[in-house]
């Protein structure tokens, strides 16, 4: 099959203002995750089946020169395929800058995109402990997050970690550790905590978080909570 016909690709998001600091973009929603985090509310493009080929993907983009900025890659988890770097490449030529949204647990595939310098901002996801990450995300890539944390702090991409909290999976303890163990990582960006949101189906059974984190629970000014 060529490369560019694989669907791999689950829905695009034409429009954003949110997703990509300082740009307007469009999101490519790529299949399959590696982590079974319970929280996520993106369980169709977990287990789901791709619908978009790259080479539609490319002509979509093409379609948007001059009304988007940038394309964020996201999922799921966008790094699982191959097929991202060709794609950024193709991408960066139109003149797109590139996003990616990951959970860290490909570090080579992400330094291969940042030597290429395909990536021009990063949102990566921190899931959890060491001790409750494969309780949390049903995978052992506390390693490979850490790793990937290493790569960006010695980058000049510019990047954000955010963390999802649900009060029935982490506690104060938990959220002042990871705060704590990514500064001593070397990151002095600002970490984004979000409130878990009890609106969608979710991967996983579980129950309504008891309650929502707000500013003054933590003690950093380098912490923003959203909402």
């Amino acid at each position: 099959m060529n490369m560019w016909s694989k669907k791999i690709i689950y829905d695009i998001t034409p429009f954003s203002l949110l997703d990509f600091p300082n740009k307007i973009s469009c999101i490519l929603w790529f299949v399959g995750c590696n982590m079974r985090c319970s929280y996520c509310y993106n369980p169709e493009i977990v287990f789901g089946k791709g619908s978009i080929s790259l080479s539609e993907a490319l002509e979509f983009v093409q379609t948007r020169m001059g009304l988007i900025e940038g394309a964020v890659m996201s999922g799921g988890e966008c790094t699982l395929h191959q097929e991202t770097i060709p794609l950024a490449i193709a991408l960066k030529e139109k003149g797109m800058a590139i996003k990616i949204d990951t959970n860290g647990s490909h570090p080579l595939h992400i330094k291969k995109m940042l030597d290429l310098g395909l990536i021009d901002f990063i949102s990566l996801d921190f899931k959890a402990t060491h001790d409750k990450f494969q309780s949390i995300t049903g995978s052992n890539y506390f390693e490979r997050f850490k790793e990937s944390l290493q790569l960006l702090n010695a980058s000049s991409v510019p990047y954000e970690i955010r963390t999802t909290y649900h009060s029935e999976l982490l506690d104060m303890e938990d959220l002042q550790e990871m705060v704590t163990f990514a500064i001593g990582e070397g990151y002095q960006g600002t970490y984004y905590i979000q409130n878990f949101v009890d609106k969608h189906a979710t991967v996983g059974d579980i129950k309504s978080p008891h309650n929502r984190l707000t500013k003054s629970d933590l003690k950093n000014e380098n912490i923003e909570i959203r909402n």
